[in-house]
This record gives C-alpha cells, structure tokens and sequence, in this order.
C-alpha cells in the first residue's frame, strides 16, 4: 500500500481551488486511487501547525499513483490547485 498525504495550509483562490477538488476526484479514482480522508475539520495538537485542509489517498502500488499523475487528464488541471493553495504533499509506503 502507498499513501498520499496532502496539507493544505493556505486556499488563495477558493472558486479555482473549489474546482480542483471537483475535477480530481474521478481522476484519483480511475487510477485506482481511493480517498480515505477529505477534510476541513482539523484539530491542532501543536499550536504551531495546523493546517486548513488534510487529504489522505491510498494506492496499491506506487505505480498507480504516478500514473494518476502524469495523465494527461491531471496535467490539464494541475495548474488551478497550483495557482490556488499552498500545499504539502508526502508519499507514506507500508
């Protein structure tokens, strides 16, 4: 299994950023992606982080995930997450 987990700590664009989430889903899920977490509703355990948004997807291999994004479809809404939020993102294997 390989994990995706992303931090989202400041939306700029709320509407393209909105979009975004909208778009990627199917994407994920074409891959073989599936969301375990989606989320706003964050409690801070350190005062110093916490982020506004968690997104958690798990894959079956890695491969899945690279796929998912070096598609073609991804490529084509990359840009409005990119322009939109200031973001993190680290890859977990198990």
């Amino acid at each position: 299994m390989i994990y995706f987990i992303v931090t989202v700590d400041l939306i700029e664009d709320k509407n393209n950023y909105q979009e975004y989430i909208r778009q990627v889903k199917p994407i994920v899920e074409e891959y073989g992606g599936r969301y375990l977490v989606r989320s706003n509703k964050i409690t801070a355990m350190q005062e110093q982080w916490c982020p506004r948004r968690v997104i958690i997807i798990e894959w079956d291999v890695k491969e899945q995930m690279e796929k998912c994004f070096s598609s073609e479809s991804y490529k084509q809404i990359v840009n409005k997450r990119e322009n939109s939020v200031d973001s993190k993102a680290i890859i977990v294997e198990v």
